[in-house]
This record gives C-alpha cells, sequence and structure tokens, in this order.
C-alpha cells in the first residue's frame, strides 16, 4: 500500500462579494488528489481534500516542496501501525521535512490539504463516512460501535457526551455585494431560512455605522432573535472601533461578534471581551497550535461564552486541530465552544466527528466548495452528513469535473 502521486488543481471560486476587508473575485483554492495503488471498481483510489476557503491555492508549496518530499518517503513510513491505512501525523512531518518553526502562513494551509486527503483515503479504505474514522480515531466513540448508516446515536468515550451524526449549523452569508447585482440581504436570508437554516451570519465593518446598523435591523427581522444573528467584522477594527462598534450592537444581544480586530492581536480581543458582554469570536485566523495556545494565554477568551473558529484546512490538517481543541481543554473550555470556520462538507465531518458546537455553511457562495451536497439533510437549523465514504466530495455535482480529472 503506498502513495503513488499528488495531483494539485487550482480551483477558483465563483461570485463577485466582498467583506469588510477582502473582495474574493481573486481568490481560488487547491484542490489536492493523493492517489494510493489501490483500485476500487476498476480506478485508482484517491483521497480528495482542500485547503479551505478563504485563502489562496498553494500550487508552488504543494509541488516543489511538499509532493517530493512524500512521494520519495518509504512505503511503512507513511502507514499506520497495523499497515491498513496511511498515518495523517507521519504523512504531516513528512510534509515538513526541511522546514522551520514559525512562519505559519500559506503553508499551514499547503500541508493541511495533503493532510486532509490522508483522511478521506483512509475513510474510503475503510468504506465509512469520515466522521465515523475521526470520532474512533480521537476516542470520540467506542471503536466498533457504529455501522455505518444503521444508527443515529452513539455511545463516547470517557467523559464525553452522547454524539450524533446532525451536526448545528449557521448559513453564513450577507456579504457586500456590487451595485446592480439585484440581491437584497434580505432576499439572501430569506433564501437561506427556505433550505432549513434558522440562523444566520453577515458581514459588517465594510460600510458607514449607519448602514451596517440598518442591514443588522434587517437581518433581525429574518432571524427573530439576536441570538440566531452573528455578525463578522473580518479584523477591520482598531481597539476604540471595536469597542465603539460593541456599544452599538450591544442592545440586539446578538449570538456573537467575530473576529473584531486583527486576529493576532490578542491585547485588543481581551479588552473587548472586558467591554462587551456578549460572546466573541476568532480563530479562523490562527493556523498553528502555537497561535491557539496564545490566544488562550492572552486573548481573554471567556469559558462557557466564547467561541473558537479554528479551521483544520488552514492550520495544518486535522492532527494539528485535534491538539488545538485538546489544549482549549486544557484550559478550562468546553469543545462545544468550538465551531470552526469553512463551510464546507469537510469541516461538517470534523465537528461530528469531534463532538464540536457546530459550524459554519456557505449555502450558495464560494462554489464549487462552499455548502453541503444533496445528499445532506438540512431541516431546523442541523445538517446531517451522507453515508458516502470519505469526506462525500464527489456526491458535490459542482466538484464532478474537478474530480474527474483523475
Amino acid at each position: 500500500m503506498k502513495i503513488v502521486d499528488i495531483l494539485n488543481f487550482r480551483v477558483p471560486l465563483s461570485g463577485q462579494i466582498s467583506n469588510a476587508v477582502v473582495n474574493f473575485s481573486e481568490h481560488d483554492v487547491s484542490l489536492v488528489a493523493v492517489v494510493s495503488d489501490l483500485r476500487r471498481n476498476g480506478r485508482p483510489l484517491v483521497g480528495w481534500a482542500f485547503n479551505s476557503i478563504g485563502r489562496f491555492a498553494q500550487q508552488g508549496i504543494i509541488e516543489q516542496r511538499i509532493r517530493p518530499r512524500i512521494l520519495a518517503a518509504t512505503e511503512k513510513s507513511l502507514l499506520d501501525c497495523e499497515g491498513k491505512g496511511f498515518d495523517p501525523s507521519a504523512v504531516r512531518a513528512c510534509a515538513m521535512q526541511n522546514e522551520k518553526p514559525g512562519g505559519h502562513g500559506d503553508r499551514a494551509s499547503a500541508v493541511a490539504a495533503v493532510e486532509l486527503a490522508i483522511w478521506d483515503l483512509n475513510a474510503k479504505i475503510r468504506e465509512v463516512p469520515a466522521w465515523v474514522l475521526i470520532a474512533e480515531h480521537f476516542g470520540c466513540i467506542e471503536a466498533g460501535c457504529i455501522e455505518a448508516g444503521r444508527t443515529e446515536t452513539v455511545r463516547t468515550g470517557a467523559g464525553r457526551t452522547e454524539a450524533t451524526r446532525a451536526a448545528s449549523v449557521y448559513a453564513a452569508g450577507g456579504y457586500y455585494y456590487p451595485p446592480g447585482v439585484g440581491k437584497t440581504l434580505s432576499e439572501e436570508l430569506k433564501s437561506y431560512q427556505a433550505m432549513g437554516f434558522d440562523r444566520f451570519k453577515i458581514k459588517v465593518g465594510g460600510a458607514q455605522l449607519r448602514e451596517d446598523l440598518a442591514r443588522i435591523d434587517a437581518a433581525m427581522k429574518i432571524a427573530g432573535d439576536g441570538k440566531n444573528l452573528l455578525v463578522d467584522a473580518n479584523g477591520r477594527f482598531d481597539l476604540p472601533g471595536a469597542l465603539a462598534f460593541a456599544k452599538e450592537i450591544a442592545p440586539y444581544s446578538l449570538g456573537w461578534f467575530e473576529e473584531a480586530g486583527d486576529p493576532l492581536d490578542y491585547a485588543l480581543n481581551r479588552s473587548l471581551a472586558e467591554h462587551y458582554a456578549g460572546p466573541i469570536a476568532t480563530g479562523e485566523n490562527l493556523f498553528s497550535f502555537e497561535d491557539v495556545r496564545n490566544l488562550l494565554r492572552y486573548g481573554g477568551q471567556r469559558a462557557g461564552r466564547d467561541i473558537f473558529q479554528m479551521d483544520a484546512g488552514l492550520s495544518y490538517g486535522l492532527t494539528d486541530y485535534a491538539r488545538m481543541i485538546a489544549l482549549m481543554e486544557q484550559h478550562g473550555f468546553d469543545r462545544r465552544q468550538a465551531w470552526p470556520h469553512g463551510g464546507h462538507l469537510i469541516n461538517l465531518h470534523i465537528v461530528v466527528g469531534l463532538g464540536l458546537g457546530g459550524c459554519e455553511v456557505y449555502p450558495c457562495v464560494f462554489q464549487p466548495f462552499g455548502g453541503y451536497s444533496d445528499a445532506c439533510r438540512i431541516a431546523n437549523g442541523q445538517v446531517t452528513p451522507s453515508q458516502a465514504p470519505g469526506f462525500g466530495l464527489e456526491e458535490k455535482s459542482s466538484l464532478k469535473p474537478w474530480l474527474e480529472k483523475v
């Protein structure tokens, strides 16, 4: 059993949308295929993944550094201890050979794309959904107690509550659209509501305060309750701006105020937590275990209240992400305070497998990666993964033209 190739496709994102900081019209994503020497139905067995949404494709790092290292590794060095699958942590370590500590940025998402493809490949070898493999691997269920497709609720390991195959989700959108596109914020959120979502996130900080408050008022008419509406500034504010905006939105009792300032400005986050009683969300732009450790040490996050949004696809993959969750718990936080950024199928399986609080969904934007396949059931703000082996990317029609290239 060995990896015979790693293919990397640069896939552009569709849509003309912007948040308070970034226009996504030029963004793309690295779609990675880890090709094994195993065969199913006459075709090579392939693990698929991508480096999440909101950054850029990592062609050079993957093709010039990561791919040659992994293909040059000995066969046994990348296998798990039983020789029945590939070891994601060993692949991650191989990908990082001769790399200096620090510098967690584009490299982190390049490694993540390959590492996550190993999880997809392993689940396909086992012929189970990825969430089942993840749950068993990290001790969130007792190994062997699941038969895919036959149970909705499973027993968890020591210290864990029961985990189900459904995940709480919210519909992320509410972007700033250019004039003339013929779409309003209210129409967008109503379309999500019709799909089965009952919580929504919109962008703030990219317009004058009066306009942003009007957007919140419009969204509140659909959300019905402040707890069902989340706002995201994408790091727009300095401390005075963050505090001023927080004061204005405090009466709404919103679900959370996300990334008010620069994600590495832990002092700003701590000051905001000291002055704003509502939940604060951050972490999607922290790309390493060490960055999360600094957030826990210096960022002022509050147990039982604030939200952690780290994304395995941007931070070296699931191996490192699971370490972040364990570190959160060591600092007194509940893993249900983790709601990964990303809005796609991979993070849905991670949330269900690890028993996290929930996850973001991009029902209509950031295609072909955003949102889930038609096989995933959405109802009452919850999404259930399908029974497809792996992450189920093959069931997503918008991705099929790319997956058929292998």
